[in-house]
């Protein structure tokens, strides 16, 4: 590790210092072979497969990191925001960088504390200006960014958990809640009290899910599951 905030180069212009969070190895070559040469210079100062591993070495922001790019994937069948939000309740600004284009977990992202989200399918000059933006803690919106935040505020959606996510999805997925219950090493009863405040967001915007034929499509309207996941 090493750098300093915004620090000088060689050549007299400032750079970014960026830690890449991904599991994959390839991210991590890409990611620094992309950034070489970039203008404005940005320069990768750190690796991380697990966000725990970085946690431990920057338990809070510094001028060591500038922005923090981290790789939203699946965990048991969900997202995994609890890290994202670990990672950004620690004052780390942070540019998820996945290959998740789903409304809901764009802005469940945003929610967690992200400054900005760019889906992997879109260029290069995405990511860079989202890097730099965050760098200088100005605003950017990346396309499906944008995309999200326009329909969640058209079409109104609940707030819901992680857990109220992932239940609602193994829910989706299972034939009774009994399952569910054992999919998610929780209680039978703790599934019903998730789905019935899932229900109640969803009721409380307008948008009623009374049965579960209801409730799945909301879940694949909402983006929070695929059909083919189904």
């Amino acid at each position: 590790m090493g750098g300093g905030s915004l620090f000088e180069s060689s050549q007299g212009e400032s750079e970014v210092a960026v830690v890449v969070i991904d599991a994959h190895d390839v991210v991590h070559a890409g990611i620094e072979a992309w950034a070489t040469g970039s203008q404005p210079r940005m320069k990768v100062v750190g690796h991380y497969a697990h966000p725990g591993d970085f946690i431990e070495d920057h338990p809070t922001a510094s001028s060591v990191v500038d922005v923090v790019l981290f790789g939203l994937e699946y965990g048991a069948r969900a997202p995994v925001f609890d890290a994202l939000r670990q990672v950004c309740r620690a004052g780390h600004r942070v540019v998820v960088y996945s290959h998740l284009d789903h409304d809901e977990v764009i802005l469940n992202s945003l929610d967690a504390g992200a400054v900005c989200y760019v889906v992997k399918s879109e260029s290069g000059m995405h990511l860079a200006e989202a890097i730099y933006a965050a760098g200088s803690e100005t605003p950017y919106v990346a396309p499906a960014m944008a995309r999200a935040l326009h329909n969640g505020a058209v079409r109104g959606r609940p707030r819901l958990s992680t857990r109220e996510c992932q239940v609602l999805i193994a829910w989706c997925q299972t034939e009774n809640k009994d399952v569910v219950a054992k999919r998610l090493f929780i209680e039978p009863s703790t599934v019903r009290t998730h789905l019935q405040r899932v229900r109640a967001k969803y009721a409380a915007i307008g948008r009623p899910a009374p049965t579960k034929a209801a409730l799945i499509a909301r879940a694949i309207q909402d983006g929070i599951l695929d059909v083919d996941e189904l």
